[in-house]
């Protein structure tokens, strides 16, 4: 047994090393400040919850108020997704979908920082701030099934980068949370390493509901004047879940009114086209849209009695744009459902 001295000695020794570790970590979230560069990309700024590693630069900046967006939490097969031309596919349960306020910046971090370095520090960072770890990993323990490079986590996560050799030496990812006032925000960090260069990319999604009633409801009666002046119309109140065909019930109203343009005009004969933005392969939105319009098909069908002679569904994916896929709003009008009288 240690006697009074020892216990003393030993008590003292912990607590040093407790003392050491705690300095260590405020250290380490000291590296990780909100602050501004002259050097950043022109309107963009740091998330606050989460900060910049010491002297690193803005060059990506994207921010909308509520969009969709899937994060990665486990371990997943991408040659699987590449046997079958699907590296787009989100459906998977190794990730995360959800819809919120969406902020996601890129970073060049200052040379003679490694890439473990960085995310350490993040990590730190985020524990301070409550944030639970969901998930982490590096290089090739990001990847199931058979072995992929490292190179292609940044391709995956990184999606408006086209510089993949930024993650060809290392890649290092964690996934957080942190319950807020006003819903679950999580947060996603992406560092690599290619050489000299280190780049760290953050994904933050803030949970909540969308600001509704912004847009009104298209009634039977424009749609009609629509379809007798141009022969289609393009409707924007029918949702669907997130990278699914499953329909949301906000989607009634806007069902109402197509079952009731069918019903005032008898001999009307539509073709429902499901449209996607460009995000996605081409196979894979082409198959998720015309799913969609099939399931627009089967609700008029099963819940308004329209006949199912009178409706055809077809999808264009993202061949059919009507606005630009660099913006959230344009990509927000691509995604539609188009009615075609034929």
């Amino acid at each position: 047994m240690l006697n009074a001295f020892s216990r003393l000695t030993a008590q003292h020794v912990f607590g040093v090393r407790a003392l050491a570790g705690s300095i260590a970590l405020v250290a380490q979230v000291l590296l990780l400040t909100v602050s501004v560069s002259a050097s950043d990309l022109p309107g963009s700024k740091d998330h606050p919850l989460l900060g910049r590693y010491e002297g690193s630069t803005i060059v990506y900046y994207k921010a909308s108020g509520y969009d969709e967006y899937a994060l990665l939490q486990a371990p997943h097969d991408y040659m699987a997704l590449l046997d079958r031309n699907a590296v787009h596919d989100r459906s998977g349960p190794e990730w995360w979908k959800a819809q919120g306020r969406l902020t996601r910046i890129r970073y060049e971090i200052p040379a003679g920082r490694s890439s473990l370095e960085v995310l350490r520090n993040h990590e730190a960072a985020l524990k301070t701030k409550g944030f639970e770890m969901l998930f982490n990993c590096a290089d090739r323990a990001c990847f199931s099934g058979a072995l992929s490079d490292a190179y292609l986590l940044g391709q995956q996560i990184d999606t408006d980068n086209h510089d993949t050799s930024l993650y060809s030496g290392h890649a290092r990812y964690v996934l957080a949370k942190v319950d807020g006032p006003a819903g679950a925000v999580y947060a996603s960090i992406l560092v690599g390493e290619d050489k000299d260069r280190v780049t760290a990319f953050i994904a933050v999604l803030e949970t909540k509901s969308m600001e509704g009633d912004r847009i009104r409801v298209m009634d039977a009666s424009t749609m009609q004047q629509a379809i007798q002046a141009k022969g289609n119309v393009s409707v924007y109140g029918i949702h669907f879940d997130f990278d699914k065909d499953h329909l949301r019930p906000e989607s009634k109203p806007t069902l109402d009114e197509i079952a009731k343009l069918l019903a005032s005009s008898a001999q009307l004969r539509l073709e429902v086209v499901g449209h996607t933005d460009n995000r996605g392969g081409h196979e894979y939105n082409l198959d998720l849209s015309r799913r969609r319009a099939a399931n627009v098909v089967a609700a008029l069908v099963r819940d308004y009695a329209i006949g199912p002679d009178r409706l055809t569904a077809s999808g264009a994916g993202a061949t059919s744009p009507v606005a630009s896929n660099d913006n959230d709003d344009g990509r927000a009008r691509n995604r539609r459902v188009e009615l075609i009288s034929r």
